[in-house]
């Protein structure tokens, strides 16, 4: 599956993995007086590779910045350290103790499946580091290479990925992984041209030589040398050309259509203002609270959310509330012991059970306009019916906001318009609504073709949403990966989409492929896609149309 456009060509690089984990169950008992002591050096060593992680989640910005923090919370999750020292107590060494009660939760989360199962690889690459270190080796991970080189991989550790130098490492290829994975996300964030759930590619041996072609999706091993060299100076040139737009959003015949950015702090939100984009279409509040034992006051929130409007004074900022739950849980909020927490309580369901919290958040927001005075949006993420969205809308319009809700549940995209009753806008979370309509979970490898956002079944939904924006006179925008792609964001537009929020990265390639087409192309490329019965098919039918084969 493409991911990130571009090409590349380079030697193949793959990460290396602790031989030690092999031999973790050969290891002897601990005498009982030494067992205290053992115990201590496994805390200090958990300790030790959360720090790690969280002084790079500082240090890092947007995705990365994310993966990376909640990576960092899992080193120190107590359910599995608390098996890990239980059999510490019992006499095991501290190394076969973390193989073990890793394989212990890797084997629960992979029977919950959906977003638990996600954290099978974090888990794997906590155990990795820890063990690292309690044997005195190195942290494993990606080798830095010598020269710019492809990262071929079965699948990568968010830490991993977040790490990556764009400059040598110049393309991404993995075995497993989806288009919203955590390799597919930051990747897009640094530009690397990628493709996953690439069949085949365990065979591809360390040292070949390859070309990734990002934008059709393909791996090519041993290319001649010329071609493929040829090639990638076509798609820089080609990626230099795109990166040279400065806005605003907008076809070739005028009509509008704002590129915005998604940003989850103020540092990001700097970083974003470098772009051509026309402010900020989705502002993940979430995460710049995840590291915290406790709930920000009202003030400390009123000085998050001012930090980042400040930047982008005068222009729109759409801030989401809490979607916590799930796979992004908060230590702060009482989230409940689910079988599924995918299909739980999380997002704008966690407020009956810790009442106060969205008023205080709300409340926050209005602070922070008033602080710079700005008018921010609101928007409410996981939204399912209207009485929901007539709920947040009062709640909002009390503190002076302008209430919108994020379009993620397939029953709230089919009474879109009577969701638009109670609200001012709409935001179509591409990610969450293609997991659900599909039932399938966005990072299964094996499922990565049913939760492509190409998926016709999506596109008629985001039509459905997007129509319903139009008969009421009200905006309709998209801020889930999709809308980094520019080929699909020239799709959403003919659905009739308002405005399109990415990835900094992102923004100048879909404002300069969004300019080179009119408005009648773009709706003509919808329908086709439409009218598919695959993601494929709605892919070659757009770029046929667009004349982009």
């Amino acid at each position: 599956m493409p991911v990130v456009a571009g090409m590349a060509y380079g030697p193949v690089i793959r990460p290396g993995r602790l031989p030690v984990l092999d031999d973790a169950d050969a290891l002897p008992e601990v005498d009982e007086s030494e067992r205290p002591a053992e115990a201590a050096r496994f805390t200090a060593a958990a300790a030790a590779v959360a720090e790690r992680l969280r002084e790079r989640a500082q240090h890092a910005t947007g995705a990365a910045s994310e993966v990376l923090a909640a990576t960092a919370g899992l080193a120190q999750d107590r359910a599995w350290l608390g098996a890990a020292e239980k059999r510490i107590a019992a006499g095991a060494p501290a190394v076969r103790a973390t193989v073990a009660a890793v394989e212990q939760f890797v084997d629960l989360f992979t029977q919950i499946g959906g977003l638990m199962a996600e954290r099978v690889t974090d888990l794997r690459d906590i155990r990795d580091r820890l063990v690292a270190e309690l044997s005195g080796l190195p942290e494993p991970g990606v080798p830095q290479p010598a020269q710019p080189s492809i990262l071929c991989a079965e699948n990568l550790a968010p830490a991993d990925t977040a790490g990556l130098d764009p400059a040598l490492i110049v393309g991404l290829a993995t075995t497993l992984g989806g288009p919203t994975g955590h390799t597919a996300i930051i990747a897009r964030q640094l530009g690397i041209p990628c493709v996953v759930a690439v069949g085949g590619l365990d065979d591809v041996a360390a040292g070949a030589m390859a070309l990734v072609d990002g934008t059709l999706g393909t791996v090519t091993v041993s290319p001649d040398e010329a071609s493929a060299t040829a090639a990638v100076a076509t798609a820089r040139r080609d990626a230099e050309l795109l990166a040279g737009w400065s806005g605003p959003g907008a076809t070739a015949d005028g009509h509008a259509v704002p590129v915005l950015v998604n940003v989850h702090d103020g540092a990001a939100a700097r970083a974003a203002r470098r772009t051509p984009a026309e402010g900020i279409g989705l502002f993940r509040t979430e995460l710049c609270m995840v590291n915290r034992d406790r709930e920000p006051s009202v003030t400390e929130q009123t000085a998050i959310y001012a930090e980042v409007l400040r930047v982008f004074e005068g222009l729109k900022v759409v801030i989401r509330t809490l979607d916590a739950g799930s796979d992004k849980p908060l230590t702060f909020v009482r989230h409940p012991d689910e079988a599924n927490p995918a299909l739980g309580v999380r997002g704008f369901r966690i407020g009956d059970g810790n009442p106060g919290l969205l008023e205080r958040q709300l409340e926050a927001v209005a602070a922070a306009g008033a602080d710079t005075a700005t008018s921010p949006w609101v928007m409410a993420p996981m939204i399912a019916t209207a009485d929901e969205a007539k709920t947040f809308a009062a709640l909002a319009r009390s503190r002076g906001l302008t209430p919108g809700v994020m379009i993620e549940v397939p029953a709230a995209a089919l009474l879109a318009g009577k969701v638009l009753e109670h609200v001012d806008f709409l935001s179509i979370g591409t990610n969450d609504l293609a997991q659900y309509t599909m039932a399938a979970d966005r990072m299964s490898a094996e499922l990565a073709t049913l939760t492509d956002p190409w998926q016709p079944a999506v596109l008629a939904l985001v039509a459905i949403t997007a129509r319903a924006g139009a008969h009421a006179g009200k905006p309709v925008g998209v801020c889930g990966e999709a809308a980094a792609d520019p080929l699909l964001a020239c799709v959403l537009v003919g659905l009739g989409v308002t405005s399109l929020s990415v990835a900094a990265a992102a923004v100048p390639a879909v404002g300069a492929k969004l300019s080179s087409v009119t408005l009648r192309q773009c709706r003509d490329a919808a329908d086709a896609t439409l009218v598919t019965a695959s993601a494929a098919a709605a892919r070659a039918a757009a770029r046929h149309v667009l004349g982009w084969e």
